[in-house]
């Protein structure tokens, strides 16, 4: 069994992958990292690590602002030490437009866009229903429900991810 490392940027990235991509994924081992908690010199070091053990590793970031994706993978690569680029998987545009793109509008109540790429955190915060206690609460609540065909129809880069590790 090919061991297979997934690079998160923050907790909700990370709960999004434990909770969607990992059981997709049940034939193989995952370890997932959060990598803003290391330094690009040790991050490196991790990926030398990787590859002498014939692992595998997918290293996610945000697209966040930057004006294509290409730019994004750049900054990536120069700015954590990814050594692939074919490795760097940009969640367009931040990971909550994948949450949303999963999401079950009937059961929570709210307006689901056919396209979610253009969702970033702020848009996201706004379709928070009152009854929700947190952010993290209706991200939960998102995720029990999480319908991953909906998610690859509503968002490329989501859909992209999947192709990538199959």
């Amino acid at each position: 069994m090919k061991g297979l490392y997934i690079f998160v940027e923050g907790n909700d990235d990370e709960r999004f992958v434990k909770t969607v991509i990992c059981p997709l994924l049940s034939d193989r081992w995952i370890k997932v990292v959060k990598y803003a908690s290391y330094t690009k010199n040790k991050l490196k070091d991790y990926f030398k690590s990787i590859q002498s053990i014939g692992a595998d590793y997918i290293f996610l970031a945000d697209k966040n602002n930057h004006p294509c994706i290409t730019s994004r993978v750049e900054d990536v690569r120069r700015r954590w030490g990814v050594p692939s680029r074919e490795k760097i998987v940009i969640v367009v545009k931040e990971i909550e437009s994948w949450y949303l793109a999963g999401a079950d509008g009937n059961k929570l109540n709210i307006l689901v866009p056919e396209n979610t790429e253009a969702i970033n955190k702020e848009e996201f915060d706004m379709r928070i229903p009152s009854r929700f206690k947190s952010r993290i609460d209706f991200m939960q609540e998102i995720l029990k429900n999480f319908r991953v065909e909906e998610a690859c129809r509503r968002n490329q880069s989501f859909s992209y991810l999947l192709e990538k590790l199959k």
